[in-house]
């Protein structure tokens, strides 16, 4: 499979998920499962070809998604851009260009939180806006939390890039409040908790429903257990409320499901097994 992009539909919609390339984290099951207790982790990873004792990495990939509707252009998530920790990423836009997408094309970005992965693509290492014709979206308390002492506290690099990253987009960023249609067929989903504003997508056209679910999920296993807590969920108890939350909507509604961290090209159902959610991917 190619693994830069990958084309399909909803409804009337055309998306594209686009790989902004991958990161390597060297401790997986502090990273994935904070809180997991470790003997049922161990039993729970060789249904996924793990062995706890050997696992030592974790590929991540970073998956963006692009919706063409009827009148716009709208690009959900930016990737890390270009940073010295992640050689392997920073590839979004050349991945556009692959598909035929400039970035001026682009004329609204989405942003699900503000942590490095998902907003270090607003800017180029000139510090100029990529997608400069978009009309950019954030959650309030995200943008509010970045911008505060308690998001200093919490993680200094982290609040000290958000500020860097979003301070460019002065006059150009738009901050929610509710759950509003963003564009005709794209509405704002709070799924707060890995960070205080941080949000889904639900993408909606012609009877068909996508949910573009950010971070709220890092790994399949999330689905079977969705109270081990990953660890830069800020607030874990509400945490593991949204994912509960998207889960059942996703269910209730069929509705296809893209995971930023998932294996590419991270689609797939939650499909309801007894008392556990599992994950059935495409």
């Amino acid at each position: 499979m190619n693994t830069d992009s990958f084309h399909f539909k909803v409804g009337m919609f055309e998306c594209i998920a686009v790989s902004d390339g991958t990161l390597t984290y060297s401790d997986p099951v502090r990273t994935l499962f904070a809180n997991a207790p470790k003997e049922q982790l161990a039993q729970v990873l060789p249904a996924y070809s793990i062995q706890l004792e050997q696992w030592s990495e974790w590929v991540s990939p970073f998956i963006c998604l692009v919706i063409r509707t009827a009148e716009h252009c709208v690009l959900l998530d930016t990737g890390v851009g270009t940073i010295d920790f992640a050689p392997k990423a920073g590839k979004l836009v050349q991945n556009l260009q692959a598909v035929g997408i400039q970035p001026a094309d682009i004329d609204t970005v989405i942003l699900t939180h503000g942590h490095p992965d998902h907003i270090g693509g607003i800017t180029d290492v000139a510090g100029k806006v990529v997608f400069a014709n978009a009309r950019h979206v954030m959650w309030q308390a995200e943008w509010e939390f970045w911008s505060s002492e308690a998001g200093l506290a919490f993680d200094e690099f982290d609040a000290k890039h958000a500020r860097r990253k979003l301070s460019p987009l002065a006059g150009r960023l738009d901050l929610i409040n509710r759950e509003i249609e963003i564009v005709p067929g794209i509405h704002a989903v709070l799924a707060a908790g890995h960070t205080p504003g941080h949000m889904a997508l639900a993408v909606v056209s012609a009877s068909e429903e996508l949910l573009y679910v950010g971070d709220a999920f890092g790994h399949p296993i999330h689905l079977e257990h969705p109270d081990w807590n990953i660890l830069y969920d800020y607030q874990p108890e509400l945490a593991v409320q949204s994912r509960r939350q998207l889960c059942n909507r996703a269910v209730a509604g069929q509705a296809r499901v893209l995971a930023f961290h998932f294996d590419f090209p991270g689609l797939g159902y939650i499909r309801q097994q007894q008392s556990e959610w599992k994950w059935q991917p495409m």
